[in-house]
């Protein structure tokens, strides 16, 4: 018989709404820790059953829905998500003609699959497994993962800090056992040097892609500065596009490094500074605005609940600087991917910042994430890029 927890009386538990989480704190009391990875049902205070999920008691969220029925996971229950989620995005108006072979394929709860996001480029595929259930079938995951995309490489990226949450070792691997080797990889015209086994989180920011064309439509003519700029994807399109010059900071002297090999191998030329993004911003706050388009695409500042307040003032503080070093009529692109920071969060910081720097304000553009990493209504942390582009006047 298949085990179940039970919600507290009093719980204020998101999943009556359709959340799929339980916290520890929700319920009656949990089941013994032999139940670690394993399926169980979800009932509410007065024992309906509200869902499948996975669990697992050494994490907070002991609970995550698989389904509202009644499923095991098993090779046909992963089979039919894995293909469902590769499915999707090649359905009309999913992105899929934008993205072409350089997408994410699963994305987490959103794909039925909750701990489990892969990214692909062309024909190598970066998995993160993050939940300990899904870690059980790694490698039927891979498998399955092979044969619907026909992938010559799975490289797993299970190093992500999150996965100390749920009790689970850091380890990369690939599933041939032969180490990936660096190379250049063509993505939106521009030759990037990638290491998908050893780089930053998957290798490449895959969300950001349709922005950085976005905002390069700007760039013709104009003095450009990048601020955070990583691997310098949104320089090199502004670049690409007929920037009068462009600038790319960032504190990773390795990104930096790796920024400006990609400038040179495409031909572009960028000055790509190693930097403090908030020092070089202060020790140019009384020169005269000299920028006609900047980019602010930071790290997330709030990656906890508890930190949203410090994030806001960082947020607020960042883009006040940015207004007043852009000439008026300038471009602000700006962004934030922290799912605690919602709209409305954002858009009262970019106000508080317009105010301050007693400059006018419009928005040009809205920016969202792509439809490869889809939003599940019911579950805002599913949704966490976000962002604006604005006429500074």
């Amino acid at each position: 018989m298949i085990a179940s927890l039970k919600l507290k009386p009093n719980a204020n538990s998101r999943v009556l709404a359709g959340h799929p989480w339980v916290f520890a704190n929700e319920c009656v009391e949990l089941l013994p820790a032999a139940q670690d990875g394993a399926v169980v049902e979800c009932r509410d205070p007065k024992g309906r059953f509200l869902g499948t999920g996975i669990y697992n008691s050494k994490s907070q969220i002991v609970w995550r829905r698989l389904s509202r029925d009644r499923v095991t996971l098993d090779e046909a229950y992963l089979r039919g998500a894995l293909g469902r989620a590769v499915a999707r995005r090649k359905e009309p108006g999913a992105g899929n003609g934008e993205m072409g072979e350089f997408r994410r394929l699963v994305w987490s709860e959103s794909d039925e699959l909750p701990g489990i996001v892969v990214d692909q480029f062309g024909d190598t595929l970066v998995v993160q497994i993050q939940t300990l259930a899904m870690e059980q079938h790694g490698q039927l995951i891979g498998e399955i993962l092979a044969g619907l995309t026909g992938a010559a490489e799975i490289i797993f990226r299970n190093d992500a800090n999150i996965r100390k949450l749920e009790g689970l070792p850091l380890e990369v691997h690939t599933r041939s056992g032969t180490a990936w080797e660096p190379r250049w990889v063509k993505i939106d015209g521009i030759d990037y040097w990638l290491d998908l086994q050893g780089g930053q989180k998957t290798g490449f920011y895959l969300d950001q892609r349709p922005q950085h064309a976005a905002v390069a439509k700007y760039a013709a003519g104009r003095r450009v500065l990048d601020a955070f700029c990583n691997q310098g994807s949104f320089a090199l399109h502004c670049a690409r596009a007929g920037a009068a010059s462009v600038r790319g900071l960032d504190s990773a002297f390795d990104a930096v490094g790796q920024a400006k090999k990609n400038a040179e191998r495409n031909g572009l030329v960028v000055d790509f500074v190693a930097a403090n993004v908030f020092d070089w911003f202060t020790a140019q706050r009384d020169a005269e605005p000299a920028w006609d388009l900047i980019i602010l695409d930071p790290p997330p500042f709030a990656k906890s609940k508890s930190a949203l307040e410090g994030a806001l003032r960082g947020y607020k503080e960042l883009n006040l600087r940015a207004m007043k070093a852009l000439v008026p009529g300038g471009v602000l692109a700006t962004y934030a991917c922290s799912h605690h920071m919602q709209d409305k969060e954002l858009r009262a910081v970019l106000a508080e910042a317009a105010t301050d720097a007693k400059r006018k304000v419009h928005v040009l553009e809205w920016c969202h994430q792509p439809l490869d990493h889809p939003v599940l209504v019911t579950m805002p942390e599913s949704e966490y890029l976000r962002g604006y582009i604005l006429r500074v006047e």
